[in-house]
C-alpha cells in the first residue's frame, strides 16, 4: 500500500516498527532514521525477513536540509515523527518542502521553555492545505486515542458532550526507586509544570500536583491521581461540541513524587543552562543521562495501565454518562514486542494513524488533530492491533 519514513529509534519507535511489520498489506516498505544509525540497524536486524522491506538511515532531525534530502531519497508516502517534541517543526518544514504527509504523537515544545500548546503547529494549517498534504497531530494514546475516543463518543453516544475527564493510570512496577516510563526529559517537564484545565471556555491554572483525587480503576483498583496540564485539552475543547469542562489526571506513586520533589529542590529538573567545569549543561538533560533508559524497563515491569475518558453529556435531551478505556498489561507487551506498556500504548496508535493516511481512510489536507477524523476505522484497528477498548455506562465519577 505504501512507504513510511519513521524518524526515531527509541521505545515508542520500536513498538511502531514492530506493528508496521505486523501490517505488511499497508506498510510495504519502511525506513528507520535516527541520529544514531546503530539503533536503527539493531531494530532492522530484529525484524528483517518479513514482507515489510526495511532500510535504515542516519539523520539529524534538527536539520531541515538533511531531512529533505532523506525524504527525497526514500520518497515515502508518510513521515512518522517519533523523535523529540522539540523537532516537530523542522520535520514539518521538511514535509512541507517535499509535499509529504506527516504524523506525530506529541505537540511541539520549545527547547528552552516548558510550554505545551498547539499554536506553533496550527500556524502551518494553510501551507499544508495548499500543498495538498495532511499533518495528523497527536497520534499516540494521550494525546491520540483519547481524541479518537472523544470523537467516537460524540458520533455514537451523544448529541453534545459537556464534561470530559481523561484518566491515565500506570500501575506498573519496574523495581527502581525512581525512573520514568517515557523520555525522562519530557516526562519531568510535563509533571513539574503548572497544572491547568478548561472550564466555561477559560484556562484555570493550578500549582503542580495541587489537585489530587483517588479513583478506582477497572482491573487495577484505587490509585492516587493528580491534575496535570495536557495538550489534548486545547484541541478537544475546540473540536467536541458542548464542552463546559475538560480535565486530565495521571497517577503517581509516592516514591516517584518524593524523588521528584528532592530533585526539584536541588535544581536537577531545571532547563536553564549552567556552567560546569567550563561547559554549559542543562541539569534536566544531565539527569536524563543518569536515569534508567525507559526502553530498558520492559523486562522488569509488571502490572497494567488503564487510560480512558469519562464523558458526561446529553442524548435526546437526557443526561448520559459513558466511560471508554483500554487496559494494557506490561508483561504481555514485553512478550509481544519487547517493550513495556507505556511505549506500547503510544507506538501502536502511531502505526494506526500512519495507516489511516496510507490507506486513504483519512484524507484531509491541512493540519488536523486526531479527533477531527472519522473514529470508526481507527477504533477497529485498536482492537485488531493490541489495544482493545472497553466501555461502561455507569462509571465512578471524579469530583
Amino acid at each position: 500500500m505504501g512507504k513510511a519514513l519513521i524518524i526515531g529509534a527509541g521505545g515508542v519507535a520500536s513498538v511502531c516498527i514492530h506493528k508496521c511489520c505486523q501490517n505488511p498489506d499497508v506498510f510495504e516498505e519502511i525506513c528507520i532514521a535516527s541520529r544514531t544509525k546503530s539503533k536503527c540497524d539493531a531494530l532492522k536486524a530484529k525484524l528483517d525477513g518479513g514482507r515489510t522491506k526495511i532500510s535504515t538511515a542516519q539523520v539529524n532531525a534538527d536539520n531541515v536540509d538533511e531531512l529533505v534530502a532523506l525524504i527525497n531519497e526514500f520518497n515515502p508516502d508518510v513521515v512518522v515523527n517519533l523523535a523529540l517534541p522539540y523537532q516537530d517543526l523542522t520535520i514539518m518544514d521538511a514535509c512541507l518542502a517535499t509535499k509529504t504527509n506527516y504524523v506525530d504523537t506529541a505537540n511541539y515544545e520549545p527547547l528552552d521553555t516548558a510550554k505545551f500548546e498547539y499554536k506553533w503547529q496550527w500556524a502551518y494549517r494553510e501551507r499544508f492545505e495548499q500543498a495538498g498534504i495532511t499533518a495528523l497531530l497527536g497520534s499516540g494514546f494521550d494525546p491520540g486515542v483519547t481524541g479518537v475516543f472523544s470523537a467516537y463518543a460524540m458520533k455514537h453516544h451523544f448529541d453534545e458532550i459537556n464534561y470530559i475527564d481523561i484518566l491515565d493510570c500506570n500501575a506498573g512496577d519496574h523495581g527502581y526507586p525512581f525512573a520514568t516510563n517515557f523520555n525522562p526529559e519530557i516526562n519531568i517537564r510535563e509533571v513539574s509544570a503548572n497544572g491547568s484545565y478548561i472550564e466555561d471556555g477559560k484556562w484555570i491554572e493550578t500549582e503542580p500536583m495541587e489537585i489530587k483525587r483517588v479513583y478506582n480503576f477497572p482491573e487495577i483498583g484505587e490509585k492516587d491521581m493528580y491534575l496535570l496540564h495536557h495538550e489534548e485539552l486545547e484541541s478537544l475543547a475546540l473540536n467536541i461540541k458542548g464542552i463546559k469542562r475538560i480535565r486530565f489526571f495521571m497517577t503517581f506513586g509516592q516514591s516517584y513524587l518524593t524523588h521528584l520533589k528532592c530533585l526539584e529542590n536541588v535544581g536537577m529538573t531545571s532547563i536553564e543552562p549552567i556552567e560546569f567545569e567550563g561547559n554549559q549543561i542543562v541539569p534536566l538533560q544531565f539527569l536524563k543521562a543518569v536515569l534508567p533508559d525507559p526502553a530498558s524497563l520492559g523486562p522488569r515491569t509488571k502490572g497494567k495501565t488503564n487510560i480512558g475518558c469519562i464523558f458526561i453529556g446529553k442524548k435526546d435531551g437526557k443526561e448520559k454518562t459513558y466511560y471508554l478505556y483500554n487496559v494494557c498489561d506490561h508483561e504481555e507487551c514485553y512478550k509481544e514486542v519487547g517493550s513495556q506498556a507505556v511505549s506500547y500504548t503510544t507506538g501502536v496508535p502511531a502505526m494506526i494513524g500512519a495507516a489511516m493516511l496510507l490507506t486513504g481512510k483519512w484524507n484531509k489536507p491541512g493540519v488536523h488533530n486526531i479527533e477531527e477524523f472519522d473514529p470508526d476505522p481507527f477504533m477497529d484497528d485498536l482492537n485488531k492491533f493490541g489495544l482493545p477498548w472497553k466501555e461502561s455506562f455507569s462509571p465512578d465519577l471524579v469530583e
